[in-house]
């Protein structure tokens, strides 16, 4: 059980490490660093020297090799291709010692997952960047993230403290709000892969005359007109202003209710227990908010725009955290 364990637990690691990155290459538009999949121009690596370069813009000529950002392409890959073996490990180890009462069908789900992922990725170059494959490998990143979480806490011993019983009735209202956390996760998924992270400039809601703006005729169409790439963003400046200003809702409303549950726990917390982990919720939640002011007041810095992602992964680990031992507690 603990070397299982303890592989869960790099694979946690491994898991933010492939987010922050995936993030990292959205973000320094390199996700057609490379124009195929799962090589890079025919390669395993990155063309490099001249004659390989030349040969590479030659078999791809509508995409000039750009090194830097087929590197930030390739690690990706190579990362999200490394989790993937440690998942098929996982997967293997739980299935021949399932006699030993140990989460059987959970790791099986993981590695499913996890090659769904795999043909997102691929999806993700052989359809230019079409906005909803992104979102949903942003999605399904997170997801592979938070059930590597749940395999963990169900592998350890987990023991929650006595005389909390009260707060047992805050568990619908953690698994609602996942739900929650999750819509907003990919409503920040929709507006990065239309590009209309820029499309409001001012707070709290949007620049003067936003309203008027407001268009939901293909702000979220999930299929979209056929072109030969989705790079930088097909639709219209309206229509991202709406992306835009409905992110920036959902991500106040998720604020409120996140921020009430936290406190709500708190109130009725009789050990330690359930006073640290809504206190942690409460504080990377913030921390979360002022991130995503910064990018607007600073017009979105690739450190704090990565950050914004990893810390939203962050808040949704605290968050599975504080619903299951709620969840223990009935």
């Amino acid at each position: 059980m603990r070397n299982l364990r303890l592989l869960v637990l790099v694979s946690i690691v491994l898991a933010i490490l492939v987010v922050t990155l995936g993030a990292y290459t959205r973000l320094t538009h390199a996700g057609l660093g490379c124009p195929d999949w799962p090589g890079c121009y025919g390669l395993i690596d990155v063309p490099q020297t001249a004659e390989q370069i030349a040969k590479a813009e030659q078999a791809f000529p509508e995409r000039p090799v750009e090194v830097q950002k087929a590197w930030n392409e390739m690690i990706h890959r190579y990362f999200a291709g490394s989790l993937g073996l440690l998942i098929l490990a996982i997967a293997i180890i739980s299935v021949k010692s399932r006699h030993l009462g140990r989460p059987m069908y959970l790791p099986l789900f993981l590695l499913a997952i996890v090659t769904f992922q795999a043909l997102l990725g691929m999806w993700t170059v052989t359809m230019k960047l079409m906005p909803v494959v992104v979102m949903a490998h942003l999605l399904g990143g997170f997801l592979t993230l938070s059930l590597l979480f749940l395999l963990y806490l169900r592998l350890t011993p987990y023991r929650i403290p006595g005389g909390d019983w009260q707060v047992k009735k805050y568990a619908k209202y953690g698994l609602f709000g996942v739900v929650l956390l999750t819509a907003q996760i990919a409503l920040g998924g929709w507006t990065s892969s239309n590009y209309a992270a820029l499309h409001c400039v001012d707070l709290p809601i949007c620049q003067s005359g936003w309203v008027d703006q407001l268009t939901f005729e293909n702000s979220f169409d999930l299929i979209p007109p056929e072109r030969d790439t989705y790079e930088f963003g097909h639709l219209e400046h309206n229509e991202r202003v709406t992306i835009h200003v409905m992110h920036r809702i959902g991500a106040i409303v998720t604020f409120l209710y996140l921020a009430w549950l936290a406190v709500s726990v708190i109130r009725q917390a009789q050990s330690s227990f359930f006073y640290k982990v809504p206190a942690l919720l409460l504080f990377v939640l913030i921390i979360q908010v002022g991130l995503g002011v910064s990018n607007v007041v600073f017009s979105l810095p690739l450190a704090i725009a990565v950050s914004h992602n990893v810390v939203a992964a962050c808040l949704m680990l605290v968050l599975i955290t504080l619903t299951y031992s709620l969840k223990r507690k009935i």
